[in-house]
């Protein structure tokens, strides 16, 4: 019985120090640094989910996080312009474009593609819940090599507390949850805080300070 003990301890230790031991490996940021973007042109993201107004949406927030990173963003209501001028519309026609005709059209050191796997409220029998996720990657229009990858989620149900008023009160909860987010539009508030969460810059996987930014250069963290 003792030598059971001890084999368990000591197996129980070795999963700990395994635990304590192992390391995220740090994100390679070697082909970004050798890029050096200064501009992006952010691509109407396609859209998974079932909201039909979900790119238009997600795209109206990109601006803000992406300039206060330090780069130069292409306004997204005139690119939108400019693609509807010659004829695309689509998210998943405009990001089948080639890299050399976007490049040759806006002169973009970069371009931003995006895609939306989750956006609006659902209802589960107990709980709303408003979720916005979605992903992104840089390329270089100059190189086309992949320069970043990333992605988030933001949701309402982050940080609640569980409903005290039994069964009916949570039913009841999430029936007008869901309405009030449906009516309110909640989701283009929750994209906004995915797209912060995805393009703001500093940590490591995320993207690098641009030229703008005053702590460009510095090292994620």
């Amino acid at each position: 019985m003792k030598g059971l003990f001890a084999f368990f301890t000591l197996a129980f230790a070795l999963i700990l120090t395994g635990c304590t031991t192992s390391h995220k490996q740090p994100t390679d940021y070697s082909a970004f640094k050798e890029s050096k973007p200064r501009s992006i042109l952010v691509l109407p993201p396609r859209n998974q989910s079932p909201e039909v107004n979900a790119s238009h949406s997600f795209l109206s927030s990109v601006t803000m996080p992406l300039a206060e990173s330090g780069y130069y963003v292409f306004p997204v209501a005139v690119v939108e312009e400019t693609f509807k001028q010659n004829g695309a519309t689509n998210p998943d026609d405009i990001s089948a474009i080639p890299l050399k005709k976007l490049h040759d059209i806006f002169g973009a050191d970069a371009v931003m593609y995006i895609t939306i796997t989750d956006y609006g409220t659902s209802y589960q029998v107990l709980n709303s819940d408003t979720r916005v996720t979605a992903t992104a990657r840089l390329v270089d229009l100059r190189s086309g090599k992949e320069l970043w990858t990333g992605g988030a989620t933001a949701s309402t149900n982050e940080g609640q507390s569980n409903n005290n008023g039994g069964l009916l009160g949570m039913l009841l909860t999430a029936a007008v949850t869901q309405i009030a987010n449906s009516a309110t539009e909640k989701a283009h508030d929750i994209a906004q805080v995915t797209s912060v969460r995805m393009f703001s810059a500093g940590a490591d996987g995320a993207l690098l300070y641009g030229p703008r930014s005053p702590k460009y250069g510095q090292t994620a963290l």
